[in-house]
């Protein structure tokens, strides 16, 4: 089967993209806008971008059938500051609830049931559940697809504080099997990180 893009429409897209680049990564990102206001929102469109300096690159896709800014969009353009949770599987449930479409004052921390710990650099909280916590500082925002529905805006950070927990890292090396990742699918369905092998790189 071939199938042109052009021909597609913005779910079609959405379905076959979010069905096959798997499994996708969790940035649990917390924000606050100008007035204090917390925010917390999950996006499986998230990836590394460098290492020196660290920066990470999340994309919230635009909402709805009118394609408007999400509020984590809006809070890190008004204050250029954000923080990175990583999933865990003990809060996955806490996590999904904060995916609900809700409105710009209510705060995702108490719908979650979360706690907001205070972060070194930055104003935004952090997840105190999270085992990992990247505080990051905004260094663009790039544009990608449609101004409108099913576009998006790649969100580039340099991480400036990282909160890791004591039980998860060890000479500066991650132990995948405590931080309990999970993975992102398609449809309602998420991975978790038990099956690991490795493999060793050619010389």
């Amino acid at each position: 089967m071939q199938l042109d893009p052009k021909n597609l429409t913005q779910l079609e897209s959405y379905k076959i993209l979010t069905g096959s680049i798997l499994p996708r990564p969790i940035a649990f990102v917390s924000t606050q806008d100008e007035k204090g206001r917390l925010n917390l929102a999950p996006f499986s469109f998230f990836t590394i971008a460098a290492t020196l300096p660290p920066t990470l690159v999340f994309c919230p896709l635009r909402r709805g059938p009118l394609g408007e800014k999400k509020d984590t969009l809006r809070n890190i353009e008004a204050t250029g500051e954000y923080v990175v949770n990583i999933v865990s599987e003990s809060f996955v449930e806490q996590m999904n609830r904060t995916s609900a479409d809700v409105p710009p004052e209510e705060d995702e921390f108490l719908l979650s049931g979360l706690t907001p710990a205070d972060s070194s650099v930055v104003k935004p909280k952090r997840v105190l559940e999270s085992p990992i916590s990247f505080e990051c500082r905004l260094t663009g925002i790039v544009p990608a697809g449609n101004d409108g529905p099913g576009g998006g805006s790649l969100i580039i950070g340099e991480v400036v504080m990282a909160h890791i927990r004591e039980d998860v890292i060890s000479n500066f090396r991650i132990n995948v099997e405590k931080v309990k990742p999970l993975g992102r699918l398609a449809g309602n369905f998420y991975c978790r990180v038990t099956d690991l092998f490795e493999l060793n790189r050619p010389e």
